[in-house]
């Protein structure tokens, strides 16, 4: 007998989650493609777009419909073939964003008029080697620097042409202090010169110089804050430069004093307090010197996502470091010693913490849960420090009835939790947990109906694409929606 179904309150949420179901019969996903509001998260997202129903599709003749198949990871491969011939500029573009596509398709697209095409070939590194090097020859600037920023393993000769392109973007993106991907590449040392005179390329060949005293000195006086952020960053470095860069009015560059090896105690200190005060007042949103304020928080926060090799080098030196910076670059370096660990995951900041527990393959649950209850998540970043840890089904069981929310949500981690206690978390407080247990196998079925219902929207929208929604629900749904 069909259980009543509720009335849904966010109806919008619910057909957006039933359009990725991944148990939605094709039948019943034909009728959800006339409801366009939702057909757009159907097309783009779901794995099962068989050819004849991606045909059908093309056949509506919706452009932005079309436009939106094209950027589906998962349709057939006789659709991208045909969709790379498509007179729509924006579907040729993506589909050569797209991986797996023929050689000859791969021919078509790199040669195709459009540019805009192109340069999303450009950014794609499934295209094959020897048709990249033709791309390389692009006569369109932009698709020139977008590969330059991408293939950092292009062979020499084609890094050289970019190197002395003509064009000041694309010699910018070839020499550059940031790459897309690693590693950066090495500029040849004979166009050295060439690249330090270059106003566009200066910054990004300081790394890759022997930097002798003079100049050095003229580099750390440079205009540009990125040329002297570099030149405070080379290891040749002579310490009175580096003690006159210790006090430079760019706090980028002050970063980089701080993060050398050599910088005297007393110094990182002073630069330290300096670079944190000026994030504390950008934070606060007080308005002193706000745009240099504001240079001080990138700065400070960009310390926190350094991995500085000096300082992995001797964790037990700085396991216990007043800067969290230096006990975060300890917790995402590779294997520690098991005191280094100890220390890490009772570290009093919580990302050092977690940092060093993400990187704990064989963390125990005791030990998991205490970091756990510790963790402090957020709707930026919902992933949890112990994601990767087995907990006992005891364990999970225990937490289902934990008084705090997160806590609780971790007992969906069990996929044999028993129905009644993932029915209790269906009735939850915390739209967190409802929304967890709206996708789990256990929870009966008159519960997860009753979740279609919420409230909150995401929780009805993850109830609607539970694979073990009944068939004859999806149906009342489209009913519902008049579909």
């Amino acid at each position: 007998m069909r259980l009543p179904l509720p009335l849904p309150a966010q109806l919008g949420a619910v057909l957006l989650g039933l359009a990725r179901n991944p148990a939605l019969p094709p039948a019943l996903l034909r009728r959800l493609l006339g409801h366009r509001a939702t057909r757009d998260e159907a097309v783009m997202w779901r794995t099962d777009l068989t050819e004849e129903l991606a045909e059908e599709i093309v056949a509506l003749g919706d452009t932005v419909l079309v436009h939106t198949l094209a950027c589906n990871r998962n349709i057939p491969p006789g659709v991208k073939h045909r969709l790379a011939n498509s007179p729509d500029t924006s579907v040729r573009a993506a589909i050569a964003f797209r991986e797996e596509l023929p050689r000859e398709v791969w021919e078509r697209l790199i040669a195709d008029p459009s540019v805009e095409v192109r340069e999303s070939a450009a950014e794609n590194e499934d295209v094959p080697v020897d048709l990249r090097a033709r791309l390389a020859r692009d006569p369109a600037p932009t698709v020139r620097a977008k590969l330059a920023q991408r293939w950092t393993g292009a062979p020499e000769e084609i890094r050289r042409i970019w190197l002395t392109d003509a064009e000041s973007t694309v010699r910018a993106a070839a020499c550059a202090t940031y790459f897309r991907r690693l590693p950066h590449p090495v500029p040849p040392a004979d166009l050295h010169p060439a690249l330090l005179a270059d106003p566009v390329t200066r910054a990004g060949v300081v790394a890759h110089l022997d930097l002798g005293p003079d100049t050095a000195r003229e580099l750390a006086t440079d205009q540009d804050p990125e040329v002297r952020a570099a030149v405070a960053a080379h290891p040749d470095l002579p310490a009175e430069l580096r003690e006159t860069l210790a006090g430079d009015p760019d706090p980028l560059v002050r970063a980089e004093v701080f993060a050398r090896q050599d910088t005297p105690e007393g110094r990182r200190a002073s630069i330290y307090a300096e670079l944190r005060a000026g994030a504390e007042r950008a934070g606060a949103g007080l308005i002193a010197s706000e745009e240099e304020d504001f240079a001080s928080y990138v700065a400070y926060q960009g310390l926190g996502h350094r991995h500085l090799p000096w300082v992995s080098a001797a964790p037990l030196d700085h396991v216990d470091s007043p800067y969290v910076c230096f006990r975060r670059s300890l917790a995402m370096s590779g294997p520690l010693p098991a005191e280094a660990v100890a220390r890490l995951l009772d570290d009093e900041d919580g990302t050092v913490r977690a940092a060093v527990a993400r990187r704990t393959p064989d963390l125990d649950p005791v030990t998991a849960e205490r970091i756990e209850r510790r963790h402090t998540a957020s709707r930026k970043h919902p992933w949890s420090p112990t994601d990767h840890v087995v907990f006992p089904p005891e364990t999970l069981r225990r937490f289902a009835t934990d008084p705090d929310p997160r806590i609780r949500a971790l007992a969906l981690r069990d996929p044999d939790l028993p129905a009644g206690l993932a029915e209790g978390l269906a009735a939850d407080g915390s739209d967190r947990v409802r929304r967890g247990v709206a996708a789990h196998p256990s929870l009966p079925t008159p519960a997860l109906l009753t979740l279609l219902a919420d409230q909150d929207e995401w929780v009805a929208r993850t109830a609607a694409g539970s694979p073990v929604l009944p068939r004859d629900v999806m149906e009342e749904i489209l009913a519902f929606a008049a579909l």
